[in-house]
């Protein structure tokens, strides 16, 4: 798993203009299946992948935090909301609220989420790709191919059994 995380951002960036057609295609032919195989395609890959064994989501990228996830994590953690924002988060450009540094402060040795079960609602849906209509977030999941070696394999998936 090490050595195919450290090859993904290449083997992704050597994807990332054939899966942007791909996608391009996607949205213009949207199969009638499309939704069913998509999530048939994430079923199986998910099957085959033990986050706990990468974690690279939590160690290279950080959620978007809503105002209902730092409600939901601060009582958690018994903390006031602008207690948790202040220990924790920061603003980014677009005005979101992100972690201050990555990887996740929330992250163990052992990959395990010391928050897991009040995590964000973006760590809870990663990597999105069992989204219904999942040609309207192309970008995003072309980025998280990048990242996510299940992402990875999901849209190669899709490309093979996904006809066109």
């Amino acid at each position: 798993m090490e050595e195919f995380l450290k090859k993904l951002p290449e083997l992704a960036g050597q994807k990332r203009s054939e899966n942007t057609t791909f996608f391009k295609k996607l949205r213009a032919k949207k199969p009638k299946r499309l939704d069913t195989d998509v999530q048939i395609i994430h079923h199986e890959v998910f099957q085959e992948t033990d986050c706990l064994t990468c974690a690279n989501c939590c160690k290279t990228t950080g959620p978007l935090f809503t105002d209902i996830d730092i409600d939901r994590i601060a009582k958690h953690l018994k903390l006031k909301p602008s207690d948790f924002i202040e220990t924790y988060l920061r603003i980014d450009e677009d005005k979101d609220y992100v972690l201050q540094s990555v990887p996740c402060t929330f992250l163990g040795t052992d990959n395990y989420c010391s928050i897991y079960d009040v995590r964000p609602r973006a760590c809870r849906e990663f990597p999105h790709t069992d989204r219904r209509k999942l040609y309207q977030i192309a970008n995003l999941t072309i980025e998280n191919t990048a990242v996510c070696p299940a992402a990875y394999k999901i849209v190669e998936r899709m490309k093979q059994s996904i006809k066109l």
